[in-house]
């Protein structure tokens, strides 16, 4: 039987139906980059977009979302895990109303970061402002359930947060403008300082429960290892890149620390991917990859967005193989892999 896109989003609502009553959360709440950006990209006008094939080809439906993925990405798979939809909507795709986004709703961007200069360099939704797209949602929830239960939602709800690898690969190391400003560590530390207050003003508006990510190896990301390759250095991993994420994990890490002791009812935890990931990338064929190097879609080598289409005659046929879908993003088997261990051994917390 050939199923539609609107066949799988009546299947996602009858699961929703029959899995709410054992939801441990009663909403998943989204903030961050392409990481988990589930489409909003789309309604801006940025080259930074995937809403074409062969993005989104083992999504539901084999539909081109946004996501920048073969599938999906690690929200859906832990809204899943917690009981909800199999998927979180994006907060700007005209598909979705408050009813959907009353159980999940991304506000994340691709290519956006902590710092607001980030989100220029590519015409993205900064981070402020997907606050004040929150806060718009909270009017809405309240509006469409009532100011008690809405909320409990609020209150209730997991936040993930998932940002930072664009601070340091779009902006601080791709223009001058923080390098003349900061060393590397200070760029860290005020980062850390951003990521502080956002999280703040997130507690102010009601959230209670929050998953703060960390960053991946963003050195053997397969753009750094081509980097390297035209550099003369082999095409491995760029270290210096990863020490920087372990570094800047580690802040992360005291800023958790920092605000579970400050804020009164609050739970923060870092949901850091760096070793997990670090560990498919040095030995790909225990979890069942065969390719690391470069990534399935077009040559997977330095392709993301508009240059992975459905015209490239290089993509790969089974993305299964391959731990990188283009040559920023994990595949959807690599997003499972890495949302599964997080919600076994850090989010586990919340349920």
């Amino acid at each position: 039987m050939a199923y539609t896109y609107t066949s799988w989003l009546l299947l996602g609502q009858l699961l929703l139906l029959v899995s709410n009553t054992a939801a441990k959360v009663p909403a998943i709440i989204v903030f961050g980059d392409s990481s988990v950006d589930a489409g909003n990209n789309n309604q801006l006008s940025t080259v930074l977009k995937s809403n074409f094939k062969p993005y989104g080809r083992d999504f539901y439906g084999g539909r081109a979302t946004g996501r920048f993925c073969n599938g999906r990405i690690p929200p859906d798979f832990i809204s899943e895990a917690f009981g909800l939809k199999p998927y979180v909507p994006a907060y700007l795709d005209p598909m979705y109303t408050i009813s959907d986004f009353a159980v999940g709703v991304c506000f994340a961007s691709a290519g956006t970061g902590y710092d607001n200069a980030t989100s220029d360099v590519l015409s993205v939704i900064p981070l402020w402002r997907e606050v004040e797209y929150y806060k718009d949602y909270q009017k809405k929830l309240r509006a469409y359930l009532g100011v008690q239960k809405a909320n409990r939602i609020i209150s209730e709800a997991l936040y993930l947060i998932s940002i930072g690898t664009n601070d340091f690969l779009e902006n601080y190391y791709t223009l001058p403008n923080r390098r003349s400003q900061y060393n590397v560590d200070q760029y860290q530390t005020f980062l850390a300082g951003l990521a502080e207050n956002f999280i703040k003003e997130l507690y102010s508006l009601g959230a209670r429960k929050i998953s703060l990510a960390g960053l991946v190896p963003m050195g053997c990301l397969p753009l750094e290892r081509t980097s390297n390759l035209i550099g003369g250095n082999g095409g491995g991993c760029q270290e210096s890149y990863n020490i920087v994420a372990k570094s800047f994990n580690g802040k992360l890490s005291g800023l958790v620390n920092k605000l579970n002791g400050e804020l009164l009812g609050v739970k923060v935890v870092l949901s850091n991917p760096y070793d997990t990931f670090q560990q498919i990338v040095q030995k790909p064929s225990a979890f069942g990859f065969e390719v690391t190097a470069v990534a399935c879609c077009a040559t997977g080598m330095f392709e993301m967005g508009y240059m992975c289409d459905q015209f490239n005659p290089f993509t790969c046929t089974d993305a299964n193989k391959y731990v990188f879908w283009d040559s920023f993003h994990p595949t959807e088997k690599t997003n499972r892999i890495i949302s599964d261990h997080m919600v076994k051994h850090v989010l586990n917390v919340f349920m």
